[in-house]
């Protein structure tokens, strides 16, 4: 495992690439989509895939100039994320902003709405029925779908947040050729929820908390909630997150073959340093980056809470050069199998 840490830097943006115009359609096993390319390149094209029992959508985003190129799967954190990184909540444009600044340094990129999200929210019919192996399976189908592409070199999955367990068993799942996580968690779900509640919340909550936890954990529903925790542990979203809690991603991430890249913000208020470190030591060959100054949402932003606050809903803060660097190096050094 290879340590080091990135100083802050100067930013700048990157603007938006423009449409394309021609058809164009591709198959691959139980995968399907249409985009629109031009014949020699794609700038900003509209991707769909087909997953068992639904469509989903995405956006891909390729370099001006001419290809083949690597390319890379973005996969969103938590939550009602889209595939830009934004949520009813938050418009902060961080992965579109990442897209466009590979695309810069000449990486294509696929990013997508998960089910029941933006574009992609007809996929998902009930929150009940939502399981976390299904939303792996979905960004399995995206890699499958790139790699025999002939436009793309190599195929990398990056996964932020929870997007980075989503892809370390996407990348197991489909074979892609390498992995990048950003502010992806070291522990399983349920004890990184723990720590959360511990620092926030009064201690019979967190008794009471807990007590739900170790029912999940055991493959079993909970019954009674406390009204303060319903929002939390709402009856609907228990078999996803009974679902989730069986996968620790220290083990998922020793079980890949493939180049890894772990990257962590010093100024992350939801993800800790420690993470990194955890699944760097769980993936011994794996180059761990500790960024000096970026955040959760991969802006150049303080520990202040209202700078913090204020970043999470600012789309005009690019995201951090560093980190694009980073992922470009690694990208641009890594070979298909």
């Amino acid at each position: 495992m290879m340590i080091k840490t990135l100083p802050v830097v100067a930013l700048c943006l990157f603007p938006p690439l423009g449409a394309a115009t021609r058809e164009y359609a591709h198959a691959s096993g139980w995968a399907s989509t249409t985009v629109s390319v031009e014949p020699a390149q794609c700038t900003s094209d509209t991707v769909r895939v087909a997953v068992p029992g639904a469509t989903l959508e995405g956006s891909l985003l390729c370099p001006a100039s001419a290809g083949p190129w690597p390319v890379v799967l973005l996969i969103a954190g938590s939550g009602p994320t889209d595939r830009n990184g934004n949520s009813v909540l938050t418009q902060n444009n961080s992965l579109r902003l990442l897209a466009e600044a590979l695309a810069a340094r000449g990486i294509a990129s696929l990013r997508y709405d998960k089910r029941g999200i933006g574009s992609s929210r007809m996929a998902m019919r009930s929150e009940a029925d939502l399981r976390f192996d299904m939303i792996a399976d979905d960004a399995a189908a995206w890699v499958r779908l790139l790699i025999p592409d002939a436009r793309f070199t190599t195929t990398t999955v990056v996964g932020h947040s929870e997007g980075s367990l989503l892809g370390i068993l996407a990348t197991q799942r489909a074979r892609a050729d390498a992995f990048v996580s950003i502010a992806g968690i070291g522990r399983s779900a349920d004890r990184v929820l723990h720590e959360q509640l511990t620092a926030g919340a009064p201690a019979p909550l967190v008794a009471e908390a807990d007590r739900i936890m170790a029912q999940l954990r055991a493959g079993k529903t909970a019954d009674t909630i406390p009204p303060a925790l319903v929002s939390l542990f709402r009856p609907s979203v228990q078999p996803y997150m009974i679902s989730w809690f069986k996968y620790d991603p220290a083990v998922e991430i020793h079980n890949l073959r493939v180049p890894v890249l772990i990257v962590q913000g010093t100024t992350d208020i939801q993800v800790k340093v420690e993470d990194a470190r955890l699944l760097g030591a769980a993936y011994k060959d794996a180059t761990v980056t500790v960024i000096d100054g970026m955040n959760h949402v991969l802006k150049t932003v303080p520990a202040d809470q209202s700078a913090q606050m204020r970043s999470y809903s600012d789309p005009s803060l690019p995201v951090n050069t560093q980190l694009v660097a980073a992922i470009a190096t690694f990208v641009g050094s890594v070979r298909r199998h």
